[in-house]
């Protein structure tokens, strides 16, 4: 089973391509969350009076034209940015031995054989566990490319970029305040399911999960058919991991974030498990993911 593991305060720090100024400045521009799927933007406002949300169709990443309609709503403002699954790759290796300074460098070549193209085309990040007992980071590679056309469709908008950070990252900002550990079951139609555990403010573990990709669009009755206790006996796989593995105590609940049947999902699920089962939100998911973006890179609570 492929695990990862993290700590959110160790926020991607993507300004590292270039230093770009507006990084981590003060600003009285409107803060927004964005979080970018594969084919859709989701734009939240940070302030709670305001419950426009938008969401806009992504073309061939035409961020100019993406920045066009969000300041034709919103004005000029302060982006918090969250990327999809697609648009990143998580590789877990072991910490290079090697002094600070130096681990940037050294973690890009520990990785060469890992990714598809050079490492000197990639933006590379990591994130390490909050299991002090534990030699492993989790890498993060973006195209650097990539990064650079949406910095600088933002820069040209007149717009500045608070931070931009992962799925992953951004879901231990659901019970951050929490101190016992609850397992998150998070799907954005389209992706394949995305099983995280949260505790204290921190991911403690994470996990991708194939064929639950259309979990948005299976009803009812298919998931009392099967499909609800295919992703129970995944869910006890993760559990059991993190029990046996981190020597972690019981997670305390299972959240679901996903959209479709959810009431029905969590209710089935809840039959197989001791732990209570609960839909977390009944906001499309890419909204959600919007909202914790302004979290991490805010502090808002949105």
């Amino acid at each position: 089973m492929a695990v990862a593991y993290g700590n959110p305060h160790n926020q991607l720090d993507m300004s590292a391509m270039g230093r770009f100024s507006f990084f981590n400045k003060k600003s009285e521009l409107r803060a927004l969350g964005l979080y970018l799927s594969a084919d859709t933007c989701w734009v939240t406002a940070a302030d709670s009076s305001d419950e426009t949300v938008l969401e806009i169709p992504l073309r061939s990443d035409g961020w100019s034209d993406l920045m066009a309609t969000i300041v034709s709503h919103f004005g000029p403002c302060r982006l918090a940015i969250v990327l999809g699954a697609g648009r990143y790759q998580l590789l877990l290796t072991d910490k290079p031995s090697v002094p600070e300074a130096d681990l940037s460098d050294a973690i890009k070549w520990s990785v060469k054989d890992m990714v598809s193209e050079p490492v000197t085309s990639l933006q590379i990040d990591y994130f390490e566990s909050p299991n002090s007992s534990s030699n492993k980071i989790t890498v993060v590679s973006v195209s650097r490319r990539a990064l650079e056309e949406l910095v600088h469709a933002v820069d040209e908008a007149k717009c500045e970029v608070a931070g931009i950070g992962i799925e992953e990252l951004v879901t231990a900002r659901l019970f951050e305040a929490e101190s016992q550990a609850r397992m998150v079951v998070s799907h954005v139609p389209g992706n394949e399911l995305l099983l995280t555990v949260v505790k204290g403010g921190e991911l403690w573990m994470q996990r991708r999960v194939r064929g639950f990709a259309e979990l948005n669009r299976i009803d009812e009755q298919d998931l009392a058919f099967g499909a609800a206790d295919n992703l129970s006996l995944e869910l006890q796989r993760s559990m059991d991991y993190f029990e046996s593995q981190l020597r972690q105590p019981p997670v305390a609940s299972i959240e679901v974030l996903t959209e479709g049947a959810v009431a029905a999902l969590a209710r089935l699920l809840g039959a197989n498990f001791n732990q209570p089962v609960s839909a977390i939100s009944s906001l499309p998911v890419g909204h959600v993911f919007a909202q914790l973006a302004c979290r991490e890179f805010m502090g808002e609570r949105v």
